[in-house]
This record gives structure tokens, sequence and C-alpha cells, in this order.
């Protein structure tokens, strides 16, 4: 009799791991202990004066990894990331990986952690996943530190004319909380503040960490800081940080912060994980500053962004590239069995039932992702991550499909067997990087008004039909467009489980109008932000939270963290 075998959560596999100290992990890459600033013995930053040296270098390739629309089956991105860059490794390639930083938002909410899976894992993960080395935090409190300096300013008597009335910087902290997305600030009396409403954004939301993400250096991060608008005056007129003149002192509180951070997977490949926008309410993409100096380190940089190539994907070719003149070579679109099966019409409670019907039913969602990045210039290939209910059936039509359909695929089981399960994904790459067939090119040029950017990638890369503008989009779009910024690339803010921006029409929809219903200006980020449908920049909590599983031992270990 056969007996079963017990599955070992994702965090008892990483506390059963070896890691290597991390100066030792820095010398594989080039780097001397003088290049680090270290946080313990297992994470460090890269300082800045290695930084200024890595950028004579000649640069690595960058492969991106992307998605289908997610589900609650989930699909695994993380992972197949981290385990292909084990996989680059095993085949004798010089690979690193660069990712974002986890949210204690879906850390203690329904997502749980976002250091991979399985044996394909970033550690600590436990640090990872909780405080790391307190970049969020930093940014958090820069956020805050310019709320209160703004509504100090109101207090001492408003020299700039702001109207309370039209403030737009919100406040942040870095959890779902639902209770502080509607405020009221500056009660009791005189000596208390102004009163006005105010509201909280969750810190991966605030402009400060898109431009932490975006900036290239300390200058290029006090030069953004101090464009953002915080609010309009009287004259409905924009008012900036430079305004205020405070840009050097959110510097200076996050002048550590916006160094990238060394740790290692479990098979020792290195890895920078710094910056972490959502991809749904920001643009959804590592930092410039850790995937410029990855390229610089390695001959093979596996990044990814944010949820499916309708929102991570799009951001890192539209804005993540433009900003930092960067391409990459090739795109991983990484698909479940499981989640095609829901994109076909299957609950969650059948998906352990072979249903080849729901699974056909499903590659459309597949098919539109890959026609997107195709539409980039981009060569796509799919990565399959594999799970144990899939049956061999099912396995077979999918690869036959993408067969007949002449997709480039490849089966991974990266989350059982680490870098091994990633060897014939890292080696179809390899192929394809040499066949030169890339030809990226953008969807749209800045020149293109606002208008006709939002329109080209609802049609291009959602396959919908047409865009409506509420009457407050509508007057917005004038008004940026006399502000001179309607040259700024756009990032949507939209549900992540649907092409549309209904998340309960799944599949491939079409004949849809997505519906903006504001535009908000992150000027010191550098793009536009058109919010649709329902989309929360502040989170709430399931009815049950990952959080209710959490623990510690007496010893500090963590428990139930994923």
């Amino acid at each position: 009799m056969k007996m079963k075998t017990e599955v070992k959560s994702d965090i008892e596999i990483a506390q059963n791991s070896t890691m290597k100290p991390i100066k030792e992990i820095a010398e594989s890459i080039g780097l001397t202990e003088d290049d680090l600033e270290l946080y313990g013995k297992y994470k460090a930053k890269l300082t800045s004066e290695a930084l200024a040296k890595l950028k004579t270098k000649e640069s690595g390739k960058i492969i991106l990894v992307t998605s289908i629309n997610p589900t609650p089956a989930g699909e695994g991105k993380s992972t197949v990331t981290v385990g292909l860059g084990d996989a680059f490794n095993r085949i004798g390639k010089k690979a690193m990986i660069a990712m974002r930083e986890p949210s204690l938002g879906p850390t203690m909410g329904i997502k749980g952690g976002a250091t991979g899976g399985g044996f394909s894992q970033v550690l600590p993960m436990e640090d990872i996943n909780l405080h790391f080395t307190g970049d969020l935090h930093a940014i958090t409190t820069a956020n805050n530190a310019l709320a209160a300096l703004l509504d100090n300013h109101m207090q001492q008597g408003n020299e700039l004319g702001i109207d309370q009335r039209r403030i737009v910087w919100k406040r942040a902290v870095d959890l779902n909380d639902r209770a502080l997305r509607k405020v009221i600030i500056g009660l009791g009396g005189p000596l208390q503040g102004v009163p006005r409403e105010d509201g909280f954004d969750i810190t991966v939301a605030s402009e400060i960490m898109a431009v932490l993400c975006l900036a290239t250096d300390l200058k290029d991060l006090k030069l953004r800081l101090s464009r953002m608008v915080v609010a309009y005056n009287y004259q409905k007129e924009p008012v900036t940080v430079a305004d205020l003149g405070v840009e050097g002192a959110l510097a200076l509180i996050l002048k550590d912060a916006v160094k990238p951070n060394l740790v290692q997977t479990i098979e020792h490949t290195p890895a920078l994980i710094h910056g972490g926008p959502f991809a749904n309410i920001a643009h959804g993409c590592n930092s410039v500053i850790a995937t410029l100096a990855a390229t610089k380190l390695a001959d093979f940089v596996i990044t990814e962004g944010g949820f499916g190539a309708d929102l991570g994907a799009e951001k890192f070719l539209h804005i993540k590239s433009r900003s930092a003149g960067i391409k990459p070579e090739a795109v991983v679109i990484v698909a479940t069995i499981r989640a095609l099966k829901m994109h076909g019409g299957l609950a969650k409670s059948e998906l352990g039932n072979e249903n080849v019907d729901a699974l056909t039913k499903g590659f459309s969602n597949l098919k539109k992702h890959i026609e997107t990045i195709q539409s980039f210039g981009l060569p796509a290939v799919v990565a399959i991550n594999r799970f144990t209910a899939d049956t061999n059936l099912e396995v077979d039509v999918l690869l036959d499909w993408c067969k007949n359909e002449n997709i480039r695929v490849a089966l991974t089981e990266v989350w059982e067997k680490g870098g091994a399960g990633g060897v014939e994904l890292a080696e179809l790459l390899l192929e394809v990087i040499d066949e030169n067939a890339n030809q990226f090119h953008s969807l749209y040029e800045l020149s293109d008004s606002i208008e006709q950017k939002v329109r080209t990638i609802v049609q291009k890369v959602y396959g919908g039909k047409d865009v409506e503008f509420s009457p407050k989009a509508r007057k917005q779009l004038a008004d940026f467009e006399k502000f001179g910024w309607s040259d700024l690339p756009i990032c949507m803010a939209k549900s992540q489980y649907s092409l549309s921006d209904d998340p309960t029409k799944l599949g491939r929809p079409t004949d849809f109008t997505v519906t903006i219903r504001e535009f908000k200006p992150s000027i010191g980020a550098g793009f536009i932000v058109a919010l649709t449908g329902e989309v929360m920049t502040m989170p709430g909590l399931p009815k049950k939270p990952a959080a209710l599983n959490m623990d510690v031992d007496e010893d500090g270990n963590a428990i139930g963290l994923f």
C-alpha cells in the first residue's frame, strides 16, 4: 500500500532550508563586503558607491514573467519567477532575480506571502514577508510626514492659498483597513488643525512608492518627490512638494530605502527584492534601481510584473521600460490548468475534478494575453505551472492546443522540484532569445492625448469596445492638458480578475466598455492614474484573514505565515 506523502507548507520548507551568509552570495556575483550594508547575516543593501560602480558594466538580458488573469485558484507567478532563476543557474547561466517586496496588507489579508512557494522561494521568507529592511515603513513615514507638513502649512497661515477642499494627498498605512478610506481630521477646535475630509491609501498605492521604484538614484528620487502634486490652490492650480519646500526632508527619510536589498533563493541564486507597488492600483513593478543593478551583475535577469499581462506586464512595457530605457528579451506567461478551468466557468470547489470542456473554454483568456505580448513585438512563452491535481489528459489537451496555435510552451514543476522543475522552460527561453525575433515597441506614443492612450490600452490590451469618461474625468482631461501633463504614460487602476473593469467577467469578454471614473496625477512618478470600476486604493480584509492562522513560538519562529 502506497503511503501518502505529507506536503510541507511553504514556511516549513523555508525554515528547513540552509542559507549561505549573504557575503558569500554577494561574492558569487562579484561584490565585496564593502559593497554591502548588512542587515544581519542573511540580508544586505547595496551601497550607493557599489551601485555607481555598476553603471559602467555591460548589461545582461531581461526576461519578464507575467500571467493570465489571476483567480482564487492561484497561478504561482512568483514561484515560477524564482524557479526560473534557479533553473538558469542549474544549466550554467549566470542569473539573478529581481522581485517586489511584499506588503503586509495582502500578507495578513487573503493573498498570503509573496516570496514564491514550495522549493522555489526567496529567503529569509519570514523577514521578507514582514518588516524586511524597513523600506515600506520608511515609505509610509515619508508619505505621512508630507501629510503632516501639508496640514501644518494650512494651520500656520496657508501662504500658498491651498483650497482645503482640493487636497489630493492622502495618508498611508501598510495594512488593509477599509475603515480608513474616508476620515475627518482636524476636529477639536482651532488648536487642533484645519478640519477637512481626508483618507488613507495602502502604502503600496502611495505615489512615493512609485517614485522610489522609478527613480534611478537619490538625486532623481529628490527631483521626482519635488514634482508630486499634493493639492490645488483657490485658483485651481496645482501645488507641489517643491512649493512646500520639503523634498529634501522626504529624501532624507528615504535615503536608505532607495538602496536595493540582496537576498537568496533556497538554491542560493542571488535576488534583489526592492519596492512593491500593486499592479491593480499602481504600476506593479519592482524598482528600476534593482533591475538595472541586476542586469550589471548577471547575464540573465528574471523579473515580474504584478497580476496578469493586462496589468503588470502592460505597465512594465509602457511605464517602466520607457522610464529606465530597458526592454525584455522574452516574456513568460504563467498559466495553470486550475485557473484556466475557472476562466472556463468552473467553480473553485469543482477544480479537483477533471473537466476538459471548462479547460478548453478557458483557453480564450490565455490566448488574449499571448496576443497582447506579441502586439508589443515580443516573443511569448507559456509556462504551465503544474499542480498535483492536474490530470494527464488535461495537460495533454493544453499542450496540444499550444502546439496547434504555434505557441511555445513548457511544463514547470518548480514548486515541487525547485530549479530542476524549470530547466525545460529555461532552455526554451534560450532558444527563443537566440532567434533574435524581438521587435519591441510601444502601443501608443507619449504625444497621443490621454484619451487616446486610455482607449488604446482598453482596445488593444483588454480587447474592449470603447471607453466612457465620467463628467469628473472629462473635466480632468481638460485640466491636465492645460497643466502640461498630457504627454505622460497611463497607469490603469483596474480589477485584476478580468480583462474588463468588471471582476465577474472571466475568460475573454468582448463588446464591453470600460468606464474611467476619475484620474489621479502622479507627476512625480511620471504617469497619470486612470481609476476604473470599483478599484480601491485601500483594500479591506476578508471575513477570515490570513492573520488568524499566524503565530510565533517561544523561540521567535514564525508560524502559519504561508
